[in-house]
């Protein structure tokens, strides 16, 4: 596995597994990468230093206090994303798949929608060509 520094068209970095570069490259190619804060599937790898081990007599940050900073950032970026697909998206529930090929066929008007679909449905409908992808749950917090 291998972790990448990623940025999307529009400047928002983030970070992302995958088994390996080839995998990356699949994976941009087909559009199934998309950005967390704004959902453009137009990715590239970022500029990225490497983890290099420190000289002797120096420490390392305790990898804890770095995971903990890494989830409060995807946490935060995760709740912005929430926060805005609800002030922009209409919350049709359970009918996401109709609506989304409604919307896509030219039957329903052209907005952003969000709901619910099983994975079935959200692979039928990249299958035909309509695009969306899952929103991502808020991570759990210890309030």
């Amino acid at each position: 596995m291998i972790l990448f520094d990623l940025e999307c068209r529009k400047g928002h970095a983030f970070e992302a597994w995958f088994k390996d570069s080839a995998a990356f490259d699949s994976q941009s190619k087909g559009g199934d990468i998309a950005c967390p804060e704004c959902g453009t599937t137009k990715v590239k790898k970022a500029l990225m230093a490497p983890n290099i081990a420190p000289s002797r007599g120096l420490k390392r940050a305790k990898e804890g206090e770095a995971a903990a900073a890494k989830t409060k950032t995807y946490y935060q970026m995760v709740k912005a994303l929430h926060k805005e697909v609800a002030d922009k998206c209409e919350d049709v529930g359970e009918r996401f798949a109709e609506e989304a090929r409604r919307i896509h066929t030219g039957e329903a008007e052209k907005r952003g929608i969000v709901g619910k679909a099983t994975v079935k449905d959200a692979i039928e409908l990249k299958d035909e060509g309509v695009e969306c992808f899952p929103l991502p749950d808020l991570p759990h917090t210890d309030a």
